[in-house]
C-alpha cells in the first residue's frame, strides 16, 4: 500500500512477537492507515511529532488513543497490540538509525507512538518540509 510506514523487517519481527500470522499483519496495518492518514493534519495540531521524513511522521499520543483506534477499525485485543507494537518497532527503528533512540525509548515509557505514512496523502494540506526530522520545532528536544 503506498504510504504504509512500517517496513517490511518490522513486520516480521512484530509478527512474531504478538503472536498474528504474518500475512494477517500487513493488513491490519493498512486498516490502521486508512483511519490514520486522513487525521495526519489532526495530529499534526494536537500531538507532539518525534519524527517527520519523505515517507512517513511520527508522533507520540496519549496512553488509550490506540483503544480507541482499535474500537473504530474493529480489531481483536491480539490484533491492536500488534498493530501497537508495529508502531513501536517502526520508532525505535528510527530512533537506530538517526541515532535518537535513548530519546525515543525514553519518550515510549510516557506515551505511545502513531506513524502515519505520507506517500498517499501528499496534497493533504503538507507545505512540503516535511523532509526534515525536526523541522517544525515540535519535537522532542523543543519539549524538554
Amino acid at each position: 500500500m503506498a504510504g504504509d510506514p512500517i517496513e517490511g523487517q518490522v513486520l516480521v519481527l512484530t509478527a512474531a512477537k504478538a503472536s498474528v500470522p504474518p500475512t494477517r499483519l500487513p493488513d491490519l496495518i493498512e486498516r490502521a492507515q486508512a483511519v490514520l492518514g486522513p487525521a495526519r493534519e489532526r495530529y499534526r495540531r494536537e500531538y507532539e511529532r518525534l519524527y517527520a521524513d519523505d515517507d512517513l511522521e511520527a508522533f507520540l499520543v496519549d496512553w488509550g488513543h490506540w483503544e480507541e483506534i482499535g474500537e473504530e477499525i474493529d480489531v481483536t485485543e491480539r490484533e491492536l497490540s500488534a498493530i501497537r507494537r508495529a508502531h513501536e518497532e517502526q520508532l525505535v527503528k528510527i530512533g537506530r538509525r538517526t541515532d535518537r533512540e535513548d530519546e525515543f525509548e525514553t519518550a515510549l515509557e510516557i506515551r505511545e507512538p502513531v506513524v502515519i505514512g505520507t506517500s498517499d496523502v501528499e496534497s493533504a494540506g503538507g507545505d512540503g518540509d516535511e523532509s526534515a526530522s525536526s523541522g517544525d520545532g515540535d519535537d522532542l528536544e523543543s519539549a524538554e
